[in-house]
């Protein structure tokens, strides 16, 4: 089975991107989480990153519809 990114529907703080990205990884996503806030908070590009993974991944229901599909 081939592995998907996408943003988590489970364990979301705000749009899911750091535990989609934790699951895909297989990492805490406490960890995912506190690397975005020092990014955002020394380069201030982590919060960009953040609103792009958004809007580019897709959510887990998402991709499981899709992967149905095949």
């Amino acid at each position: 089975m081939k592995k998907r990114l996408y943003r988590s529907e489970k364990d979301r703080k705000l749009a899911g991107v750091c535990a989609g990205i934790a699951e895909y990884f297989d990492l805490d996503p406490t960890l995912v989480r506190l690397g975005m806030a020092i990014l955002t908070c020394f380069w201030f590009t982590g919060l960009i990153l953040y609103i792009v993974a958004a809007f580019i991944i897709p959510t887990e229901s998402e991709v499981i519809i899709h992967k149905d599909d095949e």
